[in-house]
Formats: structure tokens, sequence, C-alpha cells
């Protein structure tokens, strides 16, 4: 299994008219997001949203795909 530091993450704000602050994805993992008021909180959100990904996807018996 891929390490959750090895894919790639996209960070951007958010708008005000979804609440401000920002969100970050990881395009490998399709719905794996994160968000937060600064953009480290976003990253650091996102981190853990990768490991739940992954185990999500390892207990549905699916591919994980690599970074």
């Amino acid at each position: 299994m891929a390490s959750q530091t090895e894919y790639a993450i996209m960070v951007e704000p958010l708008s005000e008219a979804d609440g401000g602050g920002w969100l970050a994805t990881v395009p490998a993992l399709p719905g794996c997001t994160g968000d937060g008021s600064t953009r480290e909180e976003a990253l650091a959100d996102v981190q853990n949203a990768i490991i739940e990904w992954q185990a999500a996807a390892h207990v549905l018996v699916r591919d994980v795909p690599g970074p």
C-alpha cells in the first residue's frame, strides 16, 4: 500500500460562498478530500483522509491506486 505522503495533493482556496478556507484533494483517490481554515490544516486533514480511504478500500476488497 502506498504511503499517504507519496500521493500528489492539490490545495486550493474555497470561495466565501463555499465557506472559505482551503480544500485539499487527491486526484488519484476519487472522493478523497480534506479541508481546513489554513493550507496546513487542509493538508493535515487530507493526510488522515488518505489513510481512511485506503482502509475502506481494503475492507471493500478494492484496488488502491498508486500515487
